[in-house]
């Protein structure tokens, strides 16, 4: 499986982040459908089928990345 850059994981994780708060202060079908969207791509960014187990493989990358196991699949086709 090639892993996320950690860059991109940042990245995805910040949009969640602002996503899940722009749709928890005033929910409407465009935050709906963003947040299935940014769900979905942390998903396969870490091959999981949960947000719940997404936000746990990205909480383990992080850690991965910061004790500086930067392998080289970590790098995804989808930068390229």
């Amino acid at each position: 499986m090639l892993l996320p850059t950690e860059k991109n994981l940042r990245t995805a994780l910040a949009r969640f982040a602002d996503v899940r708060f722009r749709h928890d202060l005033a929910p409407t079908g465009q935050s709906s459908q963003e947040l299935a969207d940014v769900t979905y791509t942390l998903c396969v960014m870490t091959g999981t089928g949960s947000l719940g187990e997404a936000l746990a493989a990205a909480d383990s990358l992080l850690l991965r990345f910061r004790a500086g196991d930067r392998a080289p699949e970590t790098e995804s086709a989808l930068t390229a």
